[in-house]
């Protein structure tokens, strides 16, 4: 037999052979072989792989009577000594990452296959695919953690059996032992529980069913066929060499859509890539959004209300999927027509694909009456914004998206709950809000760049593109047709910011404008090319084409200079204007997270009410300041009095220094020495205030006013929280406003003697 007989008949060896080979040392490694590299997804992929029963590339052997190479053992596999009658030439990867895994030894990882009939938890596993789960783990004082994946109980309430416990190996007792653990907190232990029968038999019920899923991965891991090809020992050194160098080098594994293609083509004589090509015929724009292969079996996967992972996708029905694809097709070219409605125009500025596919299969569900179907897009669009700017989809988006379809639908059919109640935007986690919130001020100002794939970045820029996004200077509105031809401009430019150390990239510096008007624009300041437009064109239809973008232009005509010595001026420019139009984002985010329709003019007069409040609370602050000092002034005896020091030196020291920056700015001031008690509280803040309220015997000058110390550490503070955020422009949290607001009503209280 010559090497090309040899080497082209496959033959069969089970996984359970193959770690019997391992575990006994007969297989080893060339030297030249390249260690274990393959990342976690790659190894949660090859356990899904075999797993699902599918097939796997052949691996290549070169049989041994003595070692042409030098060799070395599989990283963790027993070294025996005994006698290596194979090298493996190709299939490192694959069996190193099997058996590493299913022997549970790598240090900062353990693996998991995920069964979602044993969920317990509301959202699942962080996990896209949902069948193999890698747990990242890490060590803090001689413990593994996170703890509970060495826990089988807490295992078990999220769906997750080890791969361990899937080894091909004689390991009975170590499962039984497993499987008790894991369901110990659901067996009944109070016989006088009238219910007690009824929750043993579930108990054990749960106990066979955990145990028969168990045994059934162990039989499909066990049998599971990795084939090989073997050079027979009397090949050449350097041409089994040249082998394995094209073994690795030549390969290209199925993709689960070449893997759906060939099983429907099996069962129902039809070609998915011909029904894809018309697809792509007759509703080209589909595919601007997402790859198409995966929005076809994502939406196919919805459409028989299986998870649109590739779990649900090798479950549901191939039969169906072309019996369903007049419905998926409509779906898909509706699901487009909507998010063009909505701003949103491909890929290029969509925040998460998670959305799509569930909009196309909704579809199927929505009437086509006018009102009915009005009615059930309003819904569409506050889960469609409410995913762009919650972290709803940062992660487990499959599992995410198939809870949200399955709850939306049930609204859109007016179905009712076991309970009787009808089903309500609460159920729908991505609309409730204690679940998910809308994205805060403070976490937009944050948000990076949008050209690349951030969810809340690329959220903000369609809240532009909604509004129209006008150019700067032709005036066109962003569309589909010229968003090819659209920059990422720098509101203020990225060379002006980088000379002061700040981050240019972020989404609120950000308008998509023409790459013309972006030339044109250059690294000029921002008040210097509005200037000049003005010279064009009318300020009101600059400003018009600004605000489209939710850029707050009075901030950017006011600042007057763009070079100061320490670029602290631009910094607090730069910074305000940040926040403003994240205050404008946010409150466009939150009509459109409520299905409104929002119109520029709405928005910018909305955020004038809430400047107007942020300004009447700081009034409430400043009156409360006043009284505070008129009231330390009264009671206080001086700041010296009967050999008693009544304020700390310290204060008096912040207040001198801020004494003699006043005189430095006025020299025509008349200098009071030594300070009075007056001026010296002229020149504290609310926290120094507090500190004399409070310091030794001076609180018997001012306990029958605020009754406790506690009362005064509390509300000062709280006030003192709202003043800072008032005075810097910094976002209030609603805590902090509720907080300060009872201060303030506290406060008119106690002094109503001090407060005008």
């Amino acid at each position: 037999m010559n090497i090309n007989q040899q080497s082209s008949k496959a033959q069969d060896r089970t996984l359970s052979v193959w770690f019997q080979k391992l575990q006994n040392g007969e297989i080893k490694l060339p030297r030249f072989q390249r260690f274990q590299a393959w990342d976690k997804k790659r190894i949660t992929s090859l356990l899904e792989t075999i797993t699902y029963n599918l097939p796997l590339g052949v691996t290549l052997l070169l049989e041994v009577d003595e070692e042409k190479f030098i060799s070395r053992y599989l990283e963790t596999a027993p070294k025996t000594g005994v006698k290596v009658n194979e090298h493996l030439l190709d299939g490192q990867q694959r069996l190193t990452s099997l058996w590493r895994s299913m022997h549970n030894n790598y240090d900062t990882e353990t693996y998991f296959i995920y069964i979602p009939d044993f969920d317990k938890e509301d959202d699942g596993i962080s996990n896209e695919n949902m069948m193999a789960y890698c747990q990242g783990r890490w060590f803090k004082k001689e413990k593994k953690y996170p703890l509970w994946a060495d826990s089988p109980s807490a295992c078990f309430k999220k769906g997750l059996i080890p791969v361990n416990l899937l080894k091909p190996a004689d390991i009975r007792k170590e499962i039984d032992e497993w499987i008790t653990k894991a369901v110990s907190s659901l067996e009944p232990t109070d016989k006088q529980d009238p219910d007690f029968v009824e929750k043993f038999i579930s108990f054990n019920e749960t106990k066979n069913k955990l145990d028969k899923k168990i045994t059934e991965l162990r039989e499909i891991i066990s049998h599971y066929n990795l084939p090989f090809l073997s050079l027979p020992t009397s090949t050449p050194k350097d041409i089994a060499l040249r082998v394995f160098i094209n073994m690795n080098t030549n390969t290209k594994p199925l993709s689960l859509y070449d893997v759906i293609v060939a099983e429907i083509e099996s069962v129902k004589g039809v070609s998915l890539h011909d029904l894809q090509h018309q697809l792509n015929e007759e509703y080209p724009k589909i595919a601007g959004y997402f790859q198409i292969e995966q929005l076809i079996l994502a939406t196919s996967a919805l459409l028989q209300d299986k998870i649109p992972n590739n779990a649900g996708m090798l479950e549901m029905s191939k039969e169906k999927v072309v019996d369903n694809w007049n419905l998926l097709q409509n779906g898909l070219h509706k699901m487009t027509s909507f998010l063009a409605n909505e701003g949103i125009y491909n890929r290029q500025i969509l925040p998460t694909n998670a959305v799509l596919a569930v909009v196309a299969a909704l579809y199927r569900y929505i009437p086509e009456t006018l009102d009915e179907r009005g009615k059930a897009e309003i819904l569409l669009k506050k889960y469609v914004w409410s995913a762009f700017f919650t972290d709803r989809y940062e992660n487990s988006a499959a599992s995410r998206a198939f809870k949200d379809f399955t709850n939306l639908k049930n609204i859109i059919l007016k179905n009712h709950k076991e309970n009787g109640l009808p089903y309500h935007e609460d159920d729908v986690p991505a609309l409730n809000r204690e679940l998910h919130a809308i994205s805060d001020i403070d976490f937009l100002t944050k948000t990076g760049w949008p050209k690349r794939e951030n969810i809340r970045a690329r959220a903000i820029m369609c809240v532009a593109s909604k509004l129209g996004s006008h150019d700067f200077s032709d005036g066109q509105k962003l569309t589909l047709d010229n968003l090819a031809n659209r920059d990422y401009h720098h509101i203020f430019p990225k060379a002006i910011l980088q000379e002061i150390n700040v981050n240019p990239n972020l989404a609120l510096n950000c308008a998509i404008i023409t790459s013309s008007t972006n030339k044109s624009l250059g690294g000029k300041a921002p008040l210097q090319y509005i200037k000049e437009k003005y010279n064009v064109f009318d300020e009101k239809t600059i400003k018009f084409r600004l605000q489209s973008h939710l850029i707050p232009t009075d901030r950017l005509t006011e600042i007057e200079e763009y070079t100061d010595s320490d670029g602290n001026y631009l910094k607090r420019q730069f910074e305000f204007f940040i926040k403003e139009r994240a205050a404008l984002v946010k409150e466009a985010a939150t009509q459109l997270c409520e299905g409104m329709s929002i119109t520029t003019a709405s928005i910018l007069s909305k955020n004038t009410e809430v400047s107007l409040e942020r300004r009447e609370l700081d009034e409430e602050v400043s009156k409360i300041e006043l009284a505070t000092r008129k009231l330390i002034a009264d009671k206080l005896p001086g700041v010296h009095h009967n050999g008693i020091i009544h304020i700390n030196p310290k204060i008096v020291e912040s207040a001198s220094r801020k004494y003699e920056s006043f005189l430095r700015k006025n020299p025509g001031e008349e200098r009071e020495s030594p300070l009075s008690l007056r001026l010296i509280l002229n020149n504290l803040t609310l926290s120094e205030y507090k500190d004399i309220l409070i310091s030794g015997s001076n609180w018997g000058f001012f306990e029958d006013v605020y009754g406790t110390k506690g009362n005064v550490l509390n509300r000062y503070t709280q006030l003192g929280t709202m003043r800072n955020k008032l005075r810097h422009d910094n976002v209030l949290t609603t805590v902090e406003r509720k907080d300060g607001e009872a201060a303030i009503e506290w406060f008119n209280k106690c002094m109503i003697d001090y407060i005008n």
